[in-house]
């Protein structure tokens, strides 16, 4: 009975953070706060996908594969052609994020943790700050790894092999560089993880093991030095936010050993310190320095998000210390498994993990950043009807995701863009949407407006919707007689 009553709690506990996450992210779009990068990216990227089509990103300027190798999104656009609309992502992401509870309270159970206690560590997990910020910012296929990280590790704990590989052919095809996640994963489950199983299971894990490392390494291999390169063109484009190390990938790791100095002072820096306190304070209450080893796969996003010269790396408002969570979760488990989780202790933790999402998570940019653009809303909702085409379309970065369904869509970049537009640029375009008042990121109001002053000395555009300082351009059709 008591077993049926934690299940149902559960099923409730997902549906409800489902729920949530979704609703702030069709909210959040909804108020034009969505952005090109990256959710236009891949709503463009998997629309022309379920279309046949090359899926270009235009955005980008490359092929979706030459971006991180994401092979998730070609199952993803079966969806599309069912219905193509972007709330298929927003649904897919929040219902990730939410599920990983599903296995984080198995995964409790399955060390010897009671129901209640297994339902109060999941509840752990759905409140810790990044979940629900990462699920504001967007759309990332790795999201779609999380759950499917903690569903590994519950997989070799069962003995199931055949699930285990599925999950990591799942983690694989999110983004190229998780297979450095699952090449640590591997290394635990040798080193560390074959112990914990049942004896009939040791063997099973250790093949586990082994497979994790050649399956992680030989993507690794392929997905860098021949798929991002075949459909880009180039090197991976995160290798940007490490130029300090090089300008390639075998530079990089060339330099991680011959450049000790240079690397040593960014892991032991103050910057790092806040990083870690940040990662570590929702779940402190339950982490020990004697139950440290589920963190080793966790080292590599650690080390890679520590090193980068973008700070958004080291911060719980993007997506990139998701990878990271799944094990600071399985160490959590680890320590509690070993000491009494009485009420008193639990209310306290999860009072200090409610807290802690209280001080980090990004709620209240509903009532702030979010609220921004709220005078032109109507005037931008009555623009975007007018654009009845897939014609190309030139818009602002938060307006692009709301116009993606098509093959060309470009969002206005001041920096790429300063020099102006030549007549062929123009011709991309079927539809040219400006807000001057909220010009959006990557753009101003000056270069907004010189790109209005442009459009009235192009002859083969109009003048469709004007209001709030919003502004629609189409271009003249060629006059067409009409049929006798």
């Amino acid at each position: 009975m008591k077993n049926i009553s934690s299940k149902r709690s559960l099923f409730l506990m997902i549906t409800c953070a489902w729920i949530i996450l979704l609703g702030c992210s069709v909210v959040r779009h909804h108020l034009f706060q969505s952005g090109g990068y990256d959710l236009g990216i891949f709503d463009q990227s998997v629309y022309l996908i379920s279309r046949g089509e090359v899926p270009f990103s235009t955005i980008r300027g490359i092929h979706i594969l030459g971006d991180h190798a994401a092979f998730i999104l070609y199952p993803i656009s079966l969806l599309y052609r069912i219905f193509p609309s972007v709330y298929w992502l927003f649904g897919i992401q929040a219902l990730a994020l939410a599920l990983g509870a599903l296995p984080t309270y198995h995964l409790a159970l399955q060390a010897t943790i009671g129901h209640r206690q297994a339902l109060f560590i999941a509840g752990a997990y759905l409140v810790y700050p990044a979940i629900f910020n990462a699920n504001l910012f967007d759309f990332h296929p790795e999201v779609l790894a999380v759950p499917l990280m903690l569903a590994a590790v519950l997989a070799v704990r069962a003995g199931q092999v055949g699930v285990f590989y599925l999950c990591l052919v799942g983690i694989l095809s999110c983004k190229a560089v998780l297979s450095l996640t699952v090449i640590a994963l591997g290394i635990w489950l040798l080193i560390w993880e074959h112990r914990r199983v049942e004896d009939l299971w040791q063997k099973r894990c250790q093949v586990a093991g082994w497979m994790a490392v050649v399956l992680g390494s030989v993507w690794f291999v392929i997905a860098v030095f021949w798929v991002i390169p075949q459909f880009s063109g180039d090197a991976p484009a995160a290798i940007s936010h490490y130029s300090y190390l090089g300008h390639s990938v075998v530079e990089v790791v060339q330099n991680l050993f011959f450049k000790p100095r240079l690397v040593g002072s960014r892991l032991v820096s103050l910057d790092t310190l806040f990083y870690l306190f940040l990662l570590i304070s929702p779940l402190i209450w339950g982490l020990s320095w004697r139950h440290w080893d589920p963190l080793f796969p966790a080292l590599p996003t650690l080390v890679l998000n520590i090193l980068s010269s973008n700070p958004a790396y080291r911060d719980l408002v993007h997506h990139y210390a998701l990878p990271i969570i799944p094990f600071l979760i399985l160490a959590t488990i680890e320590n509690l498994r070993t000491i009494s989780l009485n009420i008193r202790f639990m209310r306290m933790s999860l009072a200090w993990s409610i807290l802690a999402f209280l001080a980090l998570g990004k709620y209240g940019f509903f009532g702030s950043i979010y609220l921004n653009s709220l005078e032109t809303w109507q005037a931008t909702r009555q623009a975007i009807a007018q654009i009845t085409s897939d014609g190309g379309v030139l818009t602002t970065h938060e307006l692009s995701p709301h116009l993606s369904h098509r093959s060309v869509i470009y969002f206005t970049d001041e920096s790429r863009m300063s020099q102006g537009l030549t007549s062929m640029q123009w011709d991309l375009f079927d539809y040219v949407l400006l807000n001057t008042r909220f010009p959006g990121w990557q753009s101003s109001g000056e270069f907004s407006k010189a790109l209005v002053r442009e459009l009235q000395r192009q002859e083969q555009f109009q003048l469709l919707y004007h209001r709030d300082g919003v502004y629609l351009y189409s271009r003249l059709r060629p006059f067409a007689p009409r049929a006798r």
